[in-house]
């Protein structure tokens, strides 16, 4: 089954339990398909049949070539890399850290180094650009770390 009419049905379903609905968007893919999956949904939620195609409309070389409502069946890349995964990974769980607790939950602060993603240098595609901000993020000081008699980590307390 097409994508936009998975999440259409999804909107049917609930919409059968005859309760107030707040239906909120986000994002992904592309703007295009975004837009055809919400005009679709919209359609279920006002009890409307739309037409598979799209009007002559001064937008209309976004959905070329097909210029349809329904996008056509079929296998699509997953083109996102690990490295931005793993930066969405870190954003939101450094979101999820930021959010008040409710009263009288018991809440603990959670270590740093939690939030610091994998790296393996072996497994980054060299012609794939990182952003700045994940970039920085993969620096390691000279002076954080020591091997020998300066590293703190292994001295003996006595």
């Amino acid at each position: 089954m097409v994508h936009n009419l998975c999440h259409a049905e999804c909107v049917r379903f609930v919409k059968k339990f005859n309760l107030p609905l707040l239906v909120t968007g986000g994002g992904g893919y592309t703007k295009e398909n975004v837009a055809r999956c919400w005009t679709v949904e919209t359609g279920v939620l006002l009890d409307t049949e739309l037409p598979n195609e799209i009007p002559e409309n001064e937008y209309i070389k976004y959905f070329a070539p097909e210029c349809s409502l329904r996008i056509p069946n079929g296998h699509i890349e997953n083109l996102n890399s690990k490295s931005y995964l793993s930066t969405i990974k870190m954003q939101v769980l450094e979101n999820l850290r930021s959010i008040q607790h409710a009263p009288s939950v018991q809440m603990q602060e959670v270590p740093p180094d939690f939030y610091i993603p994998e790296f393996d240098e072996d497994e980054q595609n060299p012609d794939e650009r990182m952003d700045q901000h994940t970039q920085d993020k993969q620096i390691q000081r000279d002076d954080e770390f020591y091997e020998g008699d300066n590293d703190n980590d292994h001295m003996d307390v006595g």
